[in-house]
């Protein structure tokens, strides 16, 4: 009996060696808000693969962050608001390090509560485009740029193709969108430069209800005779407007889409007419990046991933890795920071104010040519950055222009007037506190 109880003594003393190090082991809880079911599933569940296996793959590879293993957790929010704040509510208490609710309603929702619960908001080129005034909104970010860059690259590279900005007076460009926060966005500025340059502004708003019955919207589009048209689309709205400009016989590559409307599926659904259509974008697809084949080495060949092999590498695939290494940045910035593993929010959102991505960190990431620098301070959250035209070759997205600036003159001081009247409706909002960091 005595040597019973000492062997138990010994076995229970061994469990407690064991299982110490895990209970005590650094981590950053990451909860990721997607949608892989509903009418946006489409576009939703290659962002979800992409961002997933990102992290995953740190934790196969490297262990995590820094030292600290990333604890990962989705939540189906089904693109609906209310699911979302539901998601931010039943997570909290969880102590996330940022949050990414990949939807514009969703994210208006979170921003006043990002503040009050000191968990930052990453809406990565998406969300309330406003937001980028870091004095008024310290914390939400919406890097690498806003909707409202997007729409002036679009403009700057219509006036490229029609030989300048000059000869865009008389012109009709469409906006052809979600009837939805998401799809208005790029109204505002849309709006300024059709002032400033002289061109008719059209807009053909798309019912959430209607996104795969677009028929009659496109025969206004016909009808007005209308010469480029700006996508603002996500989900099944995106293969239907590419179906329909086939069908219309609309000048594809005079058919250009938010960096969400570039979904490769999307474009597919147009079949061998849908060659010529575009996409702004900033970053580039393929999987011979050395990132790319660490997460099918380390993830999807382990049958870890939900993508199928063949997707690793598509557009929005890539775009939700972008993301999560945004993710990942940000930890590892606050981590040098504060000299702590396991981070807080707080630290995050000090982390995220004072990124700067470098060619030389691209490299080290195994990112190198797949995405460009970027910057961001604590006046501006989003940078500004550079995006570029994509374009489908009937198999792929390829590069089609150069890296473009947006029109930081006409979006940045709109930008600036937007978020004080924002701020400004809530009596209550409260003035920034935060301290601005220096670099780590």
């Amino acid at each position: 009996m005595k040597r019973n109880l000492t062997l138990s003594a010994l076995l229970a003393a061994t469990a407690l060696t064991m299982a110490a190090p895990v209970q005590a082991q650094d981590s950053v809880y990451v909860p990721l808000l997607t949608y892989r079911t509903g009418p946006f599933s489409g576009s939703g569940v290659h962002i979800a693969n992409g961002m997933r296996d990102y992290l995953e793959m740190l934790n196969q590879r490297d262990g995590g962050i820094g030292g600290a293993k990333i604890v990962i957790e989705e939540c189906e929010t089904g693109y609906d608001t209310k699911k979302g704040v539901e998601c931010y509510e039943s997570t909290k208490a969880k102590k996330p390090v940022m949050y990414n609710p990949y939807s514009t309603g969703i994210t208006l929702q979170l921003i006043p509560k990002a503040a009050a619960d000191k968990v930052p908001v990453l809406s990565m080129a998406y969300g309330l485009s406003a937001a980028a005034d870091g004095t008024n909104f310290p914390w939400v970010f919406n890097p690498p740029a806003t909707y409202w860059d997007g729409a002036s690259v679009f403009i700057k590279h219509v006036a490229a193709k029609e030989g300048g900005l000059d000869k865009l007076k008389g012109k009709t460009i469409g906006l052809i969108h979600l009837d939805a926060p998401f799809g208005k966005e790029p109204i505002p500025v849309l709006e300024a430069l059709a002032k400033k340059y002289e061109f008719n502004l059209k807009l053909y708003p798309v019912p959430a209800a209607q996104m795969q019955n677009q028929g009659s919207v496109w025969l206004s589009i016909r009808r007005d005779k209308v010469d480029w048209i700006y996508n603002q689309g996500w989900g099944a709205m995106n293969p239907t407007a590419v179906k329909e400009a086939v069908k219309n016989g609309f000048p594809m590559e005079k058919l250009v889409g938010v960096w969400w409307a570039g979904g490769d599926d999307d474009a597919r659904a147009g079949e061998a007419g849908a060659k010529g259509y575009k996409t702004l974008n900033f970053h580039n697809t393929g999987a011979q990046f050395p990132v790319m084949q660490d997460i099918l080495k380390h993830v999807v060949d382990k049958g870890l991933s939900q993508a199928k092999k063949e997707q690793v590498g598509e557009n929005l695939y890539n775009r939700g890795v972008y993301n999560s290494m945004l993710i990942v940045e940000a930890v590892r910035n606050a981590q040098k920071l504060t000299g702590k593993k396991s981070v807080t929010g707080e630290d995050v959102r000090r982390g995220l104010e004072t990124l700067n991505i470098t060619e030389a960190r691209l490299k080290e990431m195994g990112m190198e040519g797949f995405a460009n620098p970027m910057k961001l301070s604590c006046t501006d959250h989003s940078g500004h950055n550079k995006v570029f035209v994509s374009q489908w070759d009937g198999s792929k997205y390829v590069k089609a222009s150069d890296w473009m600036d947006p029109i930081k003159d006409v979006v940045r001081p709109l930008i600036e007037e937007e978020a004080k009247t924002f701020v400004g409706k809530d009596p209550g909002w409260p003035k920034r506190t935060e301290a601005c960091d220096k670099a780590a």
